[in-house]
């Protein structure tokens, strides 16, 4: 099936990346995907802008979509959580700027080969990198009864997730993607799924953020993605939830406030000095009209961190 995705708060996005302030800059995608966001971060910019994705379909298809800008367009295979290291094996030594959109693409939902979905029968797969080991098949075959329902419960933010794993220890195997379905449709009382768009959809998300170690990544990657930008450089960070956005906030508050010191204190011994500024004080958020166009950028929140340019 053809990649598509439709880049969530694409104008919002390109001006936190402040592309004008380094028309010629080396800027990074951190989460290819279908290539909306780059290819505007290629058309409002001269330089050079790597594309990295852990999938390699999305490699594959933003590498022709993006053919036209040559060599200015770098695709890399990899976790935006090795920023470092693929910054490295694009011969660079940093970068001007860098976006992450923290969502699955749309291709990943709709392809029912891939097992993102609660809608269409497929193997309980949930892979973002489809050369890793770990699958939710694993995850759910395997996991201890206790260990699940902590993921349900922490990663899903589900009241029922107790239940929810005790049910699945019950019936593994699981194989498929409605078989996960339908055990959670048994363990939530009926009282309950009346009241959500989906049972699944929260047991899912857990299971999926297990895979791919979406959250457990994140604060080091944040970290380690400011330490890369040049004095002045931007990351931009496009969150879907909750846990997501939390840890985007306190890491930024961390970054611009790392002191450690007694708040008593009257004057600061621990030596840390901030590393630069949160650009957004409160999240931005999509518009009416693209949440209307685009009903997957509803619950989309972009925060936006500025590297200091000098020493205080």
């Amino acid at each position: 099936m053809e990649f598509k995705h439709i880049p969530v708060m694409l104008e919002e996005c390109m001006d936190l990346l402040n592309l004008a302030q380094r028309p010629s800059g080396v800027f990074v995608d951190g989460t290819l995907g279908g290539g909306g966001h780059t290819e505007q971060m290629l058309r409002r910019t001269t330089g050079r802008v790597i594309g990295i994705d852990r999938d390699w379909d999305a490699l594959r298809a933003a590498g022709a979509r993006l053919s036209p800008f040559g060599e200015r367009f770098v695709p890399l295979h990899g976790n935006y959580a090795n920023i470092k290291t693929l910054l490295r094996q694009a011969g660079l030594d940093g970068m001007d700027g860098m976006l992450m959109d923290l969502g699955v693409s749309s291709y990943q939902l709709d392809n029912p080969e891939r097992g993102f979905s609660f809608h269409s029968e497929a193997p309980l797969d949930m892979r973002m990198d489809q050369t890793a080991e770990l699958t939710a098949e694993i995850v759910l075959n395997t996991y201890p009864e206790k260990e699940l329902a902590r993921i349900i419960s922490q990663y899903g933010e589900e009241k029922w997730a107790v239940r929810i794993a005790k049910f699945i220890v019950a019936a593994r195997p699981l194989h498929t993607t409605m078989d996960l379905v339908r055990v959670i449709d048994a363990a939530v009382p009926a009282a309950e799924r009346r009241k959500v768009s989906h049972p699944a959809r929260r047991t899912f998300q857990a299971i999926r953020i297990e895979v791919n170690s979406e959250l457990s990544l994140l604060e080091p990657a944040l970290r380690d993605a400011v330490d890369c930008l040049t004095p002045g450089g931007r990351l931009v960070v496009i969150t879907f939830h909750s846990l997501e956005d939390r840890i985007v906030k306190q890491t930024f508050q961390s970054l611009q406030n790392p002191c450690t010191c007694p708040p008593k204190a009257p004057v600061c011994i621990c030596g840390k000095k901030p590393l630069g500024r949160a650009v957004t004080r409160r999240p931005v958020l999509p518009t009416q009209e693209e949440c209307e166009q685009n009903l997957r950028s509803h619950s989309a929140k972009v925060r936006a961190f500025e590297k200091k340019t000098s020493e205080p």
